[in-house]
């Protein structure tokens, strides 16, 4: 059994104004970013494979290289190409395994030096449970020998057949903590469907998304619920999605510590240093509002 937390994404190069991670995580722009980032977790999610324009330059030597920048423990769950999932919407009939299969094969090098953690099959909310055939039939066809996780962004699979089904293939159901506007409180509950776990950490505004920092006592309920699944699965894999800020490097540090890790100094003055921005930022905005006519 074993626990990985980390952030969804690392490569955040604005400043904290916007949005970026640089002064309040990375100590500068020209900072070795994927380098510095394992230095506080072992896992990561990568999201720029999802988009298209990113996609596209990727090669095979782009992964190589993520292997060569990381330490031997280190793990990388990969976000597959919107084509698949918001183009093709999973239908194997308009060529969505072809993308797949060649999106596995990009990623390869991960998987060569075991660096590969879970592969991420996000859907797009429109994506609804009417569409159940279709993601059958695309999960019949997965290849074997890796940990899938999909995640629903519809509350219409809120029913049994999904757990069923995902089951079958032995694929995680992505639980995630997201705004309570998304209407997907069901998958915020203890979710087991495969011998691994996936869990996403949202953030719980609507606008912008992403820009929310967690209280502990938001995460404290988590820590049960994360420290149930790992007694029923051989791996938990957690990722902090409220990227916007470095808020989720805060919150994957301190989630660590509640989970009982003993943080280093280094990730104790990380924290710190993000807490000193996510202060100063609260007190401008107050001091901005109480300005205004």
């Amino acid at each position: 059994m074993s626990v990985l937390i980390g952030c969804s994404g690392w490569s955040y190069s604005d400043s904290f104004e916007r949005g970026g991670w640089v002064k309040v995580f990375y100590p500068e722009n020209q900072t070795k970013k994927l380098q510095y980032y394992s230095q506080f977790f072992n896992t990561a999610e990568m999201d720029a494979t999802f988009y298209e324009k990113f996609y596209m330059y990727m090669t095979k030597d782009t992964f190589t290289a993520m292997t060569r920048a990381t330490p031997d423990n280190f793990q990388f769950s990969i976000k597959v190409p919107e084509t698949v999932t918001h183009d093709k919407r999973l239908d194997v009939n308009k060529g969505a395994m072809a993308v797949l299969d060649e999106f596995l094969e990009k990623i390869s090098p991960l998987k060569s030096a075991n660096k590969l953690g879970a592969v991420l099959i996000q859907l797009p909310p429109t994506f609804t449970v009417k569409e159940f055939k279709n993601t059958e039939e695309f999960l019949d066809r997965l290849p074997s020998g890796y940990d899938y996780a999909i995640e629903f962004r519809n509350p219409s699979w809120n029913t049994e057949g999904p757990w069923e089904m995902l089951k079958h293939y032995n694929i995680a159901a992505v639980m995630t903590d997201s705004p309570e506007p998304d209407k997907l409180q069901f998958l915020s509950q203890p979710i087991v469907t495969a011998n691994h776990t996936f869990i996403r950490w949202h953030g719980r505004q609507i606008k912008p998304r992403y820009n929310y920092l967690y209280l502990k006592e938001e995460l404290r309920p988590w820590v049960d619920k994360v420290k149930q699944i790992s007694t029923e699965t051989a791996v938990v894999r957690g990722y902090f999605n409220n990227h916007y800020g470095a808020r989720a490097v805060a919150n994957a540090i301190e989630f660590k510590e509640m989970l009982g890790t003993v943080l280093s100094e280094t990730e104790r003055a990380a924290l710190e240093n993000a807490r000193y921005f996510f202060y100063q930022s609260s007190r401008q905005s107050t001091l901005d509002k109480s300005l205004k006519p």
